[in-house]
């Protein structure tokens, strides 16, 4: 028996990968479950195990390979026992029968398409002979003529898409263009010392960025949290940490970890900000999963926290530290990444004052958080105090989720940040 090693999709969004490292070689003995190569996905190195036992009688594809297409034949498994070039002819085989039973139909069809190109040779023929017996013409509209002349472009030169190949206003407009980019490359950009190869993560986060700034309405919301009693109830729980064996704290919360505890509270009293697009129908999501973004060398990934608002300040902080090592490792699981409802992007640690994040689709808002900042602000008492600020945006799916309903979610993230005690009545 021969089994077939094939490149796998490990999540729903994948189309190709990376085939990074064999584990076993060629001839090794593989039993059912045994882990025989790693995968490069774009979100992490994902392991391949051997569905059968057997010998891997043949590796196709090279370690190191990219950009391996999901369902590519990548290894043979035989039986032990079973003569290789057997396992390899048997395979071999199949593909010719597949490949002629595709030649058969492509020749059933080509009787049609041969009439249908004699047809289309003739009449095309009939043109060119015409506009062949007129050499030095050039066809081009009075306006493309005097646009061209103005910018000192050779019309003759230029490939027309007018009526019997004349040449109008936008040829010559493209032509313009054309040489304008080429100008730019050249004189522009003279130093090309340095090229960095894209690698599979990177074109994937590409694909979706593009696709969401050009699909998705986006539209943005700002507001100001004061976060003096944020960082005074964050040194209490810190305060109060027991020391372990090595007299380090057995924990050690961030202001990150309360904004995801306050996010998740917010959703929970605003469950229609919790929602995802799908096309022709809207899901508010039953849990409060949020993706939280993590920087890593070659992009972006955002791990999930389960359930945030039912888990605990310390909860949610040794659950983030680990997802965030594992994903700069490229070690989360699919189920670790995929399937959150909200996402928070914290630049806050590097000075920034606000910005803008891309929703990440098929969710419908992404909230992202600015550094803190002191101001004058007038206390309770009337005075002028000085106090700690913190921006927060929040980029929305206008399809999903409309201006008053986004206002009212982060009035209530507001009135969390700035009252942190009430996160514990939840």
């Amino acid at each position: 028996m021969v089994i077939e090693v094939l490149m796998p999709a490990l999540s729903p969004t994948m189309k190709e990968g990376n085939l990074a490292k064999w584990l076993k070689n060629e001839g090794d003995t593989v039993e059912a479950g045994d882990v025989i190569a790693e995968i490069e996905t774009d979100k992490a190195i994902m392991e391949v195990e051997a569905v059968d036992e057997g010998i891997l009688a043949k590796i196709l594809v090279e370690a190191g390979t990219k950009n391996v297409k999901v369902n590519d034949l990548i290894a043979i498994i035989a039986e032990e026992g079973e003569e290789i070039k057997d396992a390899i002819g048997k395979i071999q085989n199949s593909s010719i029968k597949e490949e002629h039973a595709i030649q058969n139909n492509k020749t059933e069809i080509s009787v049609d398409i041969e009439a249908k190109k004699a047809y289309e040779t003739l009449n095309h023929n009939k043109v060119k002979n015409k506009v062949e017996d007129e050499p030095n013409r050039v066809f081009a509209s009075p306006l493309a003529k005097r646009i061209a002349e103005q910018e000192n472009i050779n019309i003759s030169s230029i490939q027309g898409s007018g009526p019997r190949g004349r040449i109008v206003k936008s040829d010559v407009e493209n032509a313009i263009m054309h040489s304008s980019s080429q100008n730019f490359e050249t004189n522009i950009i003279p130093n090309r010392d340095l090229e960095i190869p894209v690698t599979n993560m990177r074109k994937i986060i590409a694909e979706r960025l593009v696709e969401s700034k050009q699909q998705v309405p986006h539209f943005y919301l700002d507001i100001e949290c004061f976060v003096d009693k944020i960082l005074d109830f964050r040194s209490d729980i810190n305060s109060s940490a027991k020391l372990d064996e090595s007299d380090k704290p057995e924990f050690k919360i961030s202001i990150n970890d309360i904004l995801i505890k306050a996010c998740a509270l917010a959703l929970f009293k605003n469950p229609k900000v919790n929602s995802a697009w799908y096309g022709d129908k809207i899901i508010q999501f039953g849990n409060v999963d949020i993706s939280v973004a993590v920087a890593i060398d070659d992009g972006l990934m955002t791990p999930i926290v389960r359930n945030a608002n039912q888990k605990s300040l310390i909860q949610i902080s040794n659950e983030v530290k680990e997802l965030a090592k594992k994903a700069k490792s490229q070690k989360l699981k699919p189920e670790e990444y995929q399937g959150g409802g909200f996402t928070i992007s914290n630049l806050g640690m590097y000075s920034i004052k606000s910005f803008y994040a891309i929703i990440n689709p098929p969710q419908s808002c992404i909230l992202s958080i600015g550094g803190t900042r002191e101001i004058p602000a007038y206390g309770k008492s009337g005075n002028l105090e000085k106090k700690q600020v913190m921006n927060i945006s929040l980029s929305c799916d206008h399809r999903v989720v409309d201006g008053a309903t986004a206002a009212i979610f982060l009035s209530t993230f507001k009135r969390f940040v700035e009252n942190p005690s009430l996160m514990i009545c939840y």
